[in-house]
């Protein structure tokens, strides 16, 4: 967790966990709820996309309401927006205010309190403050909007007339493009969030979640003689583990393991070319990509005659998203080490853990991206949970449940 001297503890000795709330693309199904991911970033809870009942979905998985500091939007369009006032109010005590006459306590915000913090592209601020004024929606805790301005984009102010509400906080950033990609949008001692543009229909954003160096992998065998043989405290290993050297009461000097990388998640918004956020996504340990439409034939019985691969990925192009083809491809390129697809199209089923005609098909999409990818992929499903670690040698370590 974020402590008040503006540092976090390290996360380095627990998984990274992403819970998939959503991944239908525009219309949900039966089995499917609108965008939305969780995650779990030691005990704090990061969201990417929000869309509409994301908070009942937070209920019903293993998310905690209370543990969610922060939500990061990747473009304005409703099945990615839609829930974020219900998430807010949820969040934030919300509620509709008292009868004339009566006094609530909730009116009585500390805005020294850190706020809930809201991240997204130009219209997130304008949308926030629309939706709570319109639907007099109180907020009883602080929260604050920063905007991630595309260089075409108004450079300052807020895109719109409204006043800020009581519990909105004046430190809202708006947040400036450095050779075509936003760097630092958010940064303490042991994560940082990059972001770039992403092809799509509207403005969109890929993100970026990147862990500072770990301390390495220490062997103690390899150290254990010379301490004991010296008779030096066995609390030293610590230092060891924190990749220091030290020096022995002989003259030996023990060098501690060097740092490893931290881990690395790329999570990306509806596109059907992502390529600008490259310089920032190489070596990800994951990467989320959507994957809205697929060909195929002899599997969906919804498949017409004059079909091709090629001519359902110029439908899906056009409409501003990518086939599972597109999405392993481009994992490739990237050097990833593990890939899942996301943001369906309702006709593919989201029950492929009870349902073996549903699994057929979802094998067959995962199938598609690994042609390109040559890996397997995962797709994911609705409250799906995956835990990150620490990857062995090409592949992380990701268990899925």
């Amino acid at each position: 967790m974020t402590e008040a001297s503006g540092t976090r503890l390290p996360i380095h000795s627990s998984t990274i966990n992403v819970t998939f709330l959503g991944t239908a693309s525009a219309m949900p199904s039966s089995t499917r709820n609108h965008s939305a991911l969780a995650v779990r970033l030691g005990s704090d809870v990061w969201l990417f996309d929000c869309g509409e009942a994301t908070q009942h979905q937070v209920q019903k998985s293993n998310v905690k309401m209370g543990k969610i500091e922060k939500v990061f939007i990747t473009h304005t369009h409703g099945d990615h927006i839609f829930g974020l006032i219900p998430l807010l109010a949820g969040c934030l005590n919300g509620a509709g205010g008292n009868a004339d006459g009566m006094e609530d306590p909730r009116r009585n915000i500390n805005m020294d309190e850190p706020p809930f913090e809201i991240y997204g592209p130009l219209g997130t601020r304008a949308y926030v403050r629309s939706a709570l004024k319109y639907t007099h929606t109180m907020l009883s805790r602080p929260y604050v909007v920063h905007e991630l301005r595309f260089p075409s984009d108004p450079q300052t102010g807020d895109y719109t007339n409204l006043w800020r509400p009581r519990s909105e906080s004046p430190a809202g950033r708006n947040i400036f493009q450095v050779d075509g990609v936003w760097l630092d949008v958010y940064k303490d001692n042991v994560l940082s969030v990059a972001a770039a543009p992403i092809y799509h229909s509207v403005p969109c954003i890929g993100y970026t979640i990147t862990e500072a160096s770990v301390p390495g992998k220490i062997d103690p065998q390899k150290y254990l003689p010379d301490i004991k043989r010296t008779k030096t405290p066995l609390n030293v290993m610590s230092r060891l583990q924190a990749g220091e050297s030290v020096q022995l009461s002989d003259g030996t000097v023990l060098h501690g393991p060097k740092p490893r990388n931290g881990r690395k998640l790329v999570i990306l918004g509806d596109t059907y070319n992502p390529s600008p956020i490259i310089p920032i996504a190489q070596d990800a340990d994951l990467l989320v990509h959507e994957a809205t439409n697929a060909h195929l034939p002899g599997i969906m019985p919804s498949t017409k005659d004059g079909d091709t691969f090629e001519g359902v990925q110029q439908t899906a192009m056009e409409r501003g998203h990518s086939t599972p083809q597109m999405a392993g491809a481009f994992a490739k390129r990237i050097g990833a080490a593990s890939l899942i697809l996301n943001h369906f199209s309702a006709r593919y089923p989201g029950d492929d853990d009870i349902d073996p005609e549903s699994k057929v098909i979802m094998d067959a999409i995962g199938n598609l991206a690994a042609t390109e990818f040559g890996k397997p992929v995962v797709c994911a499903r609705d409250l799906m949970s995956v835990d990150i670690g620490f990857r062995s040698t090409e592949s992380s370590q990701m268990d899925t449940t």
